[in-house]
């Protein structure tokens, strides 16, 4: 998520994203025991990732991305049996009506996302190409799919990182007037020319802080996702 620290990105990523499937949430009973993370440390990027400029392509929401991420959830379950933790459809590609970057976002929960030898082989050998490490925000990776534009944002099980995309995710799915204030930012900033899509995301920051706090305050405190939808 923007202005959370300088942190490397890909040039595709669009954090906070909302949802769109009814992909559900899955939490493993008997998770394995994290292994320790490898003693040297991987470096912050895995790849070159360029530099993206101009204007950000944002499209109307499109049904047939629930269809994509119903395939990639099962490509992800069947690569990891017991190690997922929780996959969930994230991002602004998971909010019907939305719209958003034609890019697919997961986030997948592990035991433990630094000890990268008890998941990356396997998303590996599924087609799936690690792109980022963040070893001093939280140990995310990020891989980009196969043969979809996905984006597969990795965290240990219980990172307060996850709750504040489904939160975000959840809150715009019940409430049509942050949803059309989200979409209408969202629009105007992508005619600008950036930098990066970073810039772009830092540029939300402002309109994603206020939309989490009214979710909180509606929420009494309590986790936004909680709440019932009307």
């Amino acid at each position: 998520m923007s202005g959370v620290g300088e942190r490397c990105r890909p040039p595709d990523d669009e954090w906070p994203v909302a949802p769109s499937t009814n992909l559900k949430c899955r939490v493993n009973p008997n998770p394995p025991p994290a292994s320790l993370p490898p003693a040297n440390p991987p470096a912050p990027c895995a790849g070159e990732l360029p530099p993206a400029s101009g204007p950000v392509r944002i499209v109307d929401y499109d049904p047939q991305w629930p269809v994509l991420l119903v395939r990639e959830a099962a490509r992800i379950a069947a690569a990891l049996g017991d190690r997922l933790q929780l996959l969930e459809h994230v991002g602004s590609t998971a909010v019907p009506g939305l719209p958003a970057k034609p890019v697919l976002d997961l986030v997948l929960a592990v035991a433990d996302s630094a000890a990268e030898a008890a998941y990356v082989p396997a998303l590996t050998a599924a087609g799936y190409r690690l792109r980022i490490r963040e070893p001093h925000w939280h140990e995310p990776r990020l891989f980009h799919g196969p043969d979809t534009r996905v984006n597969l944002h990795v965290f240990s099980l219980g990172c307060t990182e996850i709750n504040r995309m489904l939160d975000f995710r959840d809150w715009l799915r019940r409430d049509p007037a942050d949803r059309a204030l989200y979409a209408r930012t969202k629009l105007d900033l992508a005619r600008r020319p950036w930098p990066s899509i970073q810039h772009y995301a830092d540029a939300k920051t402002g309109v994603v802080e206020e939309i989490l706090g009214r979710a909180r305050r509606a929420a009494g405190g309590e986790n936004p996702s909680s709440l019932t939808p009307p």
